[in-house]
């Protein structure tokens, strides 16, 4: 007997409902099925998944994407906590995870201003270190954790938002202790660390002209440098009326045109009123919670889920058309009780931004992908 066949008899002994992904007939076509000459369809995977908790979100995962990244065990803080100490017994599981299921797996994320141990960037009083020091710990950071995980992952989010909405540089520790100059050697130790794995920048608010310029300039510079870049990586955090498709396409083809593939990263889309215009997916963003930001406790009403849906087709339709440039559409969590969208940037509230619900069903935009992919 199998393991799933095991599973699948415990829960109907306990008197549980068994979510359709888990059931649904072996011949039937999943989306890693029906994306598979398409992109590689992605999900972010979270610790409850990765120690087998949350056996039926696992089960989930392995069956419907061919592509994964850690939610937050391979950022520094959870990975390099001090500075003499790491802690890889999260990731090594995360990566035992994707190799176990023939999975491709993605490293997010190696520099990054947010979610940083605070000794990174700053001595024991709390002031800025050296550019000299700051390097080397770069340089180191990013080498131990490269090699440890060499020929295992595929390729890294190498430096993460370090472009503001306008294009500029984001005044980060990084930015203000090396300049602009941290970007490039991220780049230079990750390849030095790995020659094989493909080197990406991510970022969000990528429809947003100013920052699509920003990024564009920034690709060509590493390119003019003679540094890898395979990709990048367009954060795509969504709300019901932001960003347009046709902002977002534009964006798609001019990233392409630089010379680069794209990743839609992070992908989500909120259903739920913003407490302020243009926060973008700045995690630091809080505000005080109001019921009146939280309209759909307990579920969403047919016409907003059905608006949801047709509004989540039309990106995938998007993601289609531009498929030879296109190499990996990847969600940020598997169902809706995953989603950081629950909590950010107001604490307690029920979102319902991806593919699958929370009892691990598939909304009817899934059908329309593997439809569509199909055609």
């Amino acid at each position: 007997m199998s393991t799933k066949e095991l599973l699948i008899i415990i829960l109907l002994m306990s008197g549980t409902v068994l979510p359709s992904s888990l059931i649904r007939a072996q011949g039937q076509t999943t989306l890693s099925e029906a994306l598979k000459d398409c992109f590689l369809i992605g999900t972010a995977v979270n610790e409850q998944q990765i120690i087998d908790k949350d056996t039926l979100g696992a089960q989930l995962i392995n069956r419907q994407f061919n592509a994964i990244v850690a939610e937050n065990c391979m950022k520094s803080q959870s990975l390099h906590p001090e500075e003499n100490r790491y802690d890889f017994g999260l990731s090594d599981r995360f990566v035992e995870f994707g190799e176990k299921n023939g999975q491709t797996i993605i490293g997010h994320t190696l520099i990054w201003h947010s979610q940083l141990p605070k000794w990174f960037c700053t001595d024991e009083e709390g002031n800025n270190i050296s550019p000299d020091i700051l390097k080397k710990r770069m340089k180191e950071h990013i080498t131990t954790v490269v090699k440890r995980y060499k020929g295992r992952v595929k390729g890294w989010d190498v430096v993460n938002e370090a472009i503001e909405d306008d294009g500029s540089f984001r005044k980060s520790k990084f930015y203000e202790i090396l300049g602009e100059e941290y970007i490039p050697l991220a780049f230079q130790y990750a390849h030095e660390a790995d020659p094989e794995a493909e080197l990406y920048y991510n970022d969000y608010s990528m429809a947003l002209p100013g920052k699509r310029a920003g990024v564009v300039k920034l690709v060509k510079e590493l390119k003019r440098r003679g540094l890898r870049i395979d990709a990048v990586g367009m954060q795509s955090h969504f709300s019901m009326n932001w960003p347009s498709v046709e902002e977002f396409e534009k964006s798609i083809i001019a990233f392409a045109e630089a010379g680069v593939k794209v990743m839609i990263t992070e992908l989500d889309m909120t259903v739920l009123p913003a407490p302020k215009h243009n926060i973008g997916a700045e995690v630091s963003a809080s505000f005080e919670y109001q019921r009146s930001m939280n309209p759909y406790p307990k579920g969403l009403p047919e016409k907003i889920a059905m608006a949801w849906n047709k509004r989540m087709e039309s990106f995938f339709a998007l993601f289609l058309k531009h498929k030879e440039i296109i190499s990996r559409v990847n969600l940020w969590g598997a169902t809706d009780k995953d989603s950081w969208r629950n909590n950010w940037p107001i604490k307690g509230r029920t979102d319902y931004p991806l593919l699958f619900d929370r009892n691990y069903q598939p909304k009817a935009v899934v059908d329309f992908i593997i439809q569509k992919a199909q055609e």
